[in-house]
């Protein structure tokens, strides 16, 4: 939670509120017109509207916006399989192997989510989109661990995080995609 708090501090110092020529502060209607252009226009209006930075932050700001929760469901998500791992009292080496490796990942995913906010900070977005598509992959590496052991179910939870951060990534993508570089 810490790394979090930390992270969101430094993307406020990385982006004082600036406007570039290209940018307008949001509201509303820039906030609706930056979804319409990703591929999930409803998470994104919902992510971006509870986030009350968003109300002042340029596009840049909002794909920094969707950059943070995305790290945030990463560095969760990689709390929660620490904690299934230390939790489980079940003796399977392999369960005990895959929950590792699956919190593993997603400290890789985070990672690179935090290594895309200073990709966007540089203006570098071909590495801001490079580093954010790699932490929508992560989960797979993750997913697949579990196919190796036929004998492991994919725990419905964890599906439901994946497919929660690869939204997230996509919006963020999506954002970025539109900046014109």
């Amino acid at each position: 939670m810490g790394s979090i708090i930390f992270s969101l501090f430094l993307l406020s110092l990385a982006f004082p509120h600036q406007t570039h020529n290209f940018f307008v502060n949001a509201d509303s209607n820039l906030i609706q017109k930056t979804c319409k252009n990703t591929k999930y226009y409803g998470l994104c209006v919902s992510t971006l509207k509870s986030d009350p930075t968003s109300k002042t932050a340029d596009t840049k700001g909002l794909a920094l916006i969707m950059v943070g929760i995305g790290m945030a469901n990463a560095t969760a998500t990689s709390s929660y399989l620490s904690s299934q791992l230390v939790s489980s009292s079940n003796n399977d080496t392999n369960m005990k192997k895959v929950l590792k490796e699956c919190a593993d990942k997603y400290g890789f995913a985070g990672d690179a989510l935090q290594a895309s906010v200073q990709d966007l900070a540089s203006e570098s977005y071909d590495y801001a989109s490079m580093h954010i598509n790699a932490a929508a992959d992560y989960p797979n590496a993750c997913h697949n661990a579990f196919k190796r052991y036929p004998a492991l179910a994919y725990p419905p939870e964890l599906a439901r995080r994946e497919e929660g951060l690869k939204h997230i990534c996509d919006v963020a993508l999506g954002i970025i995609d539109n900046f014109g570089w």
